[in-house]
């Protein structure tokens, strides 16, 4: 090879290694300035999800920004605007999926709560209810079949005195007392001397489980986080961060507290969803009640001497009637009355701030038969026994929250939210749904002579 042809080789290949050279230092570049935007992004992202509402956590624990910026108006405008701020400036934003704490009726609400839960008691927690739903379930169901008993052997024995053209006497019959009972109200009965029921009320229509509400978009399937939430974590969440009718402990502190909610038994709220303190106490009480009748009247039908004594007044009853046919509907009349009396007396030892047993024998049986004479009367001076193995009230709206529709109680558990950080912590602007807990953005931006790019980004709270 003559010198000249050496010469130009070299040359090209010079000229080729400068050019893989500045190739390669363009290439990384290229990719620092792409670092650079995404890292801006990330900063900006993660700044504006640094604004949560404290008071939101504080109060409820729950994560989430403000994205109507205390006007109470929601606007994505104002989230770009924020991630300019904080320097993701010279991009063009795009939201391409953002999640609200009231999107899929609260879910968001819902997994944060399970989350503090489990965090906060461990993932043991569970193990002390071992079971115990299975049983809650049954007792409902038991419940609701002697509640059509129950029907059904009244209808019988109307019918059956309509046929015959009589009357059972009135003197030592408990049912027509039992009678006037079930048209009175439930809390002039159960509630204990000197207590009174609160009467604050307020308004649906503004609720966030109401109102028309803003609503998220797009699926964030690919973040969900695996496991199974429970119902009985959400319900624990709940009966720690929201009031009750019966606190096991009160403070003065509270009793000011309580001054300024729209409603005292925001847990009563949670399960009936009312207008009213008194109306959402009296529909947990018919629930209560109805959860006691299942257990009480299985110990009668267990107890020889029980029915015993239900059958021998059914037997003077009928006798002194001259209607000896209808001693058998007499008979299951007067059991289901006394199971209806015993829950009554179980109420008012949960709204006393006593316990009940979830099963009851005849040794913690508290109504005698012939005490149904006088049950809701100016002669009634029962108040209900304390029972060291039982459940609270606290306890039985446990079970009450368990039977509960998921959906239901988190979107009123929402409004007890707003409700509180509106009236209690001053925050009248505050609305649920414009709080913001994930988000994905589509952000571009041009980088050098004429070169763009396009990326995306992802936050959440955990």
């Amino acid at each position: 090879m003559r010198k000249g042809e050496v010469t130009a080789f070299l040359s090209l290949i010079f000229l080729l290694l400068i050019s893989f050279s500045a190739s390669i230092m363009e290439a990384a570049s290229i990719q620092m300035a792409k670092n650079y935007r995404r890292a801006d992004m990330n900063r900006a992202v993660e700044s504006v999800f640094a604004e949560y509402r404290k008071e939101l956590l504080e109060e409820f624990d729950i994560f989430a920004f403000d994205a109507g910026y205390e006007t109470g108006e929601y606007e994505e405008n104002k989230i770009k605007e924020r991630l300019e701020f904080y320097g993701a400036s010279g991009m063009e934003q795009k939201i391409s999926r953002i999640r609200l704490l009231t999107d899929q009726s609260g879910q968001e609400f819902y997994e944060q709560a399970v989350r503090y839960v489990q965090h906060r008691y461990g993932l043991d927690f569970l193990d002390r209810y071992a079971g115990l739903p299975s049983v809650w379930e049954e007792q409902e169901e038991h419940a609701r079949e002697y509640q059509g008993e129950e029907y059904d052997a009244r209808e019988e024995l109307e019918q059956g005195l309509l046929e015959n053209e009589g009357a059972l006497p009135t003197e030592n019959n408990p049912l027509p007392n039992m009678e006037l009972l079930r048209n009175r109200s439930l809390l002039d009965i159960v509630m204990p001397r000197g207590k009174a029921v609160s009467s604050k009320q307020f308004s649906l229509s503004e609720m966030v489980s109401e109102r028309e509400r803003q609503q998220g978009y797009g699926s964030f399937e690919d973040v969900a986080e695996e496991g199974t939430q429970s119902k009985l974590l959400f319900g624990e969440y709940l009966l720690e961060h929201f009031s009750v009718a019966v606190e096991e402990t009160e403070t003065a502190e509270d009793s000011i507290a309580e001054e300024d909610k729209a409603l005292d038994y925001e847990m009563e709220y949670i399960l009936e969803g009312k207008g009213s303190d008194r109306e959402n106490l009296e529909a947990v009480a018919k629930k209560l009640l109805l959860l006691r009748f299942a257990p009480n009247y299985g110990c009668i039908l267990g107890s020889a001497g029980m029915r015993a004594q239900a059958e021998s007044l059914a037997l003077t009853l009928c006798t002194a009637a001259a209607l000896p046919m209808l001693t058998g509907a007499v008979t299951q009349v007067l059991l289901l009355a006394w199971a209806f009396g015993e829950s009554i007396m179980d109420l008012r030892s949960l709204l006393g701030g006593s316990r009940v047993a979830l099963v009851k024998t005849e040794e913690n049986w508290q109504l005698r038969l012939t005490a149904l004479l006088t049950l809701g009367t100016e002669e009634d001076t029962g108040e209900g026994e304390d029972m060291a193995d039982g459940l609270s009230y606290k306890e039985y709206l446990r079970i009450l929250l368990f039977l509960k529709e998921k959906e239901k109680m988190t979107m009123r558990a929402l409004d007890m939210t707003e409700l509180c950080l509106r009236r209690e912590k001053g925050l009248t602007w505050f609305r649920a749904d414009c709080c913001v807990c994930k988000m994905e953005l589509e952000s571009t931006c041009s980088l050098r002579r004429g070169i763009s790019y396009q990326f995306r980004t992802y936050y959440g709270y955990k």
